[in-house]
């Protein structure tokens, strides 16, 4: 029960000094709107870029906005937080004037907020001057040349891409010029058709050979069975016969053996050149499909340039804002009203507390010497 009595004490201590408390609250929120009459007035400009997914993109990916996505997207804050950007702020509209000798990455927060609206694709810059037509023109600009940094990160990157394409593709164009003069020259230098040729009438002559030795075996064969018969006024003849039949038929074999031997090689030399224009022509071929391969890449790369990469998109340029952003009287009104009013009645209510602990202490020191 002690407590509630202790509440009631409470409350009826605050209510007898409810003039102090009032007077308290009263005296806050005239200081602190003096204060804020005093204080320089500030205005807050806003422009606003609408960050676009790749054209080329699916719009249904587009649509589904993932908390990674999202967050990839704070990386167009550093664009407009960028530090030379915001020295090129400086520069153009003389903030050095307005500020001083201070350094700029004290400017850069006092002046410069940006950030990714939640759950949105909207960057949104504020700037904030003491002069709202300048405020707005460094809002202005400094989402201009966001845009324009990010459009030229785009055509940088786009431009080593296509760099880097056409290199290879003048690689390939060497490599096939290389491999088109290697087989103008196998063409030129070392021909197959006149050793298929060649190779061609040798089987014929062999053949023709062949069959001459051919005859002449028959020859001696049919001269040995005339012997066999003959009288002896016969066998010389037919033994000269059989000498000039042998005398041939040695010399066919010789031609013969010639013309193996020409036709090996002729067939050894064109196997070589054969394989070599094989290899070559498999060279060349590759080095075309190559070449064409590169010229297809750089084709597509070239027709792709428009749709790779977010695009910013400034949506709203904002206007001179009409309203002070800082000193907010209404805000610095109801804060100094509410601590005008919180501070004296935390007091009081420890100033009662300190009278209920003392008073117990006499209770209980009266007790005590009473036994």
């Amino acid at each position: 029960m002690a407590e509630p009595l202790n509440i009631v004490r409470y409350m009826s201590y605050i209510q007898s000094h409810w003039r102090w408390l009032a007077g308290s609250a009263v005296a806050a929120v005239v200081l602190a709107i003096g204060g804020s009459l005093l204080l320089p007035k500030e205005y807050t400009a806003k422009a606003r870029i609408f960050i676009e997914p790749p054209a080329g993109s699916d719009p249904r990916s587009a649509m589904a906005v993932s908390p990674v996505y999202l967050e990839a997207l704070k990386t167009y804050e550093e664009f407009a937080l960028s530090d030379s950007l915001f020295l090129d702020a400086i520069n153009r509209f003389h903030l050095r004037k307005r500020f001083g000798a201070k350094p700029i990455e004290t400017m850069k927060r006092s002046i410069l907020k940006v950030e990714v609206v939640r759950n949105t694709r909207i960057l949104e810059i504020g700037t904030t001057l003491p002069d709202a037509r300048a405020a707005h023109e460094l809002a202005q600009f400094l989402a201009e040349s966001t845009v324009a940094l990010n459009q030229a990160a785009v055509l940088d990157s786009n431009r080593e891409l296509t760099d880097s394409l056409e290199q290879q593709k003048r690689e390939a164009k060497a490599r096939l010029d290389a491999a088109e003069r290697s087989w103008a020259e196998i063409v030129s230098n070392e021909p197959i058709d006149d050793l298929k040729a060649a190779i061609e009438s040798g089987a014929e002559e062999r053949e023709k050979v062949q069959d001459l030795v051919h005859d002449v075996q028959l020859e001696l064969a049919d001269n040995a069975n005339r012997l066999l018969q003959a009288s002896l006024p016969q066998v010389a003849e037919i033994r000269k016969e059989q000498a000039e039949a042998s005398a041939r038929l040695k010399e066919l074999l010789k031609q013969l053996d010639e013309i193996e031997g020409r036709t090996s090689a002729g067939e050894r030399l064109l196997g070589e050149r054969s394989a070599r224009r094989n290899r070559l022509d498999a060279e060349r071929k590759a080095a075309q499909a190559a070449l064409i391969a590169a010229d297809e890449r750089l084709a597509q790369v070239r027709g792709d340039i428009g749709y790779r990469g977010e695009r910013l998109k400034i949506i709203d340029r904002g206007v001179v804002p009409e309203r002070p952003s800082s000193p907010n009287l209404p805000l610095n009104a109801a804060a100094a009203l509410l601590l005008g009013l919180f501070i004296p009645t935390a007091y009081l209510l420890l100033a009662v507390t300190y009278e209920d602990q003392k008073l117990n202490a006499r209770r209980s020191s009266s007790y005590s010497r009473s036994l």
